[in-house]
């Protein structure tokens, strides 16, 4: 919602202003569908140049979060810290029966309980991954650490690709509205003769291009790509809770002291609160026994 209320912020103060000022529209209005062709073909056709389809299609889906946000809420903290909770207290009582969760998360009951975090590859590839390693005596916690630090690195670095590809557009827009605009100048060039009304007509309709390139650059492409980055990296916070808690794990720290450590380590704006964990944990104790 605030995106959108950005984008009729940028419009209305720019072209209010503009009117305000005594502009007028009609050169505008008149250039723009051709200046917009130039200007907007020439950054997607960079664009697919610079990129794989898989990468475009991934930019295309980030172009979203722009708008709806973050994936991973305050209530998906405290659910995984649930599900982490059921599996560490498991792997402590028995880690043969872990091992089926694990192995099989879709058809895990404990996984189940907590559907959101299910849909997401990653996020449960990380777990089972690094339980599993714990269960084959690959425990310690040092190394377990390190091998994590440099995959969440290669999964942020991948995850801002998109950011990074909208950023180099935007980067490239000024000088596209540079290139509409001296095109313009070259047909107003190959139209001298013509009376200076028609003349002022069409060099004004040539600038339009700058306008737009620079236009477009600052205030809706580079925003968003700045917008993506900053979502993709709060989203990586999910993941590095779950780092926090299996790390915990390792050191051989009490089931509940595990789930604090990731609770404390959770930015302040997503961290559930101790009475909200507590009592979601007392529930899962209750159904347990």
């Amino acid at each position: 919602m605030l995106g959108i209320v950005g984008i009729v912020v940028v419009l209305v103060m720019v072209f209010g202003g503009y009117t305000l000022a005594g502009g007028k529209f009609g050169i505008i209005l008149y250039a723009l569908p051709f200046e917009l062709t130039m200007i907007g073909g020439g950054a997607l056709g960079a664009f697919l140049i610079a990129n794989s389809g898989a990468s475009a299609k991934q930019t295309a889906r980030d172009i979203l979060k722009v708008f709806r946000g973050p994936d991973w809420k305050p209530a998906d903290y405290r659910d995984l810290l649930c599900l982490l909770f059921e599996l560490v207290r498991l792997a402590r009582q028995n880690p043969l029966a872990l091992e089926e969760h694990i192995e099989n998360p879709e058809e895990s009951t404990i996984f189940s309980r907590y559907p959101k975090i299910l849909t997401d590859h990653e996020a449960v590839e990380l777990i089972c991954d690094t339980l599993r390693a714990i269960t084959m005596s690959y425990d310690d916690p040092h190394q377990v650490e390190e091998v994590l630090d440099k995959r969440m690195e290669a999964n942020l670095h991948h995850a801002l690709h998109s950011s990074h590809a909208m950023q180099t557009v935007a980067d490239g827009l000024p000088a596209l509205g540079i290139v509409a605009a001296v095109l313009g100048v070259i047909k107003t060039m190959a139209s001298i003769n013509e009376p200076p009304e028609i003349l002022g007509f069409m060099i004004g309709g040539a600038l339009v291009g700058t306008f737009l390139g620079v236009f477009l650059a600052y205030c809706f492409v580079g925003p968003c790509a700045g917008r993506m980055r900053s979502v993709i990296e709060e989203d990586s916070h999910f993941y590095k809770l779950i780092r926090e808690v299996l790390i915990a794990n390792l050191h051989n720290h009490p089931a509940n002291m595990c789930i604090e450590v990731g609770r404390q380590n959770t930015p302040h704006h997503l961290r559930p609160s101790y009475g909200d964990l507590e009592a979601a944990l007392r529930d899962l104790k209750r159904e347990a026994a």
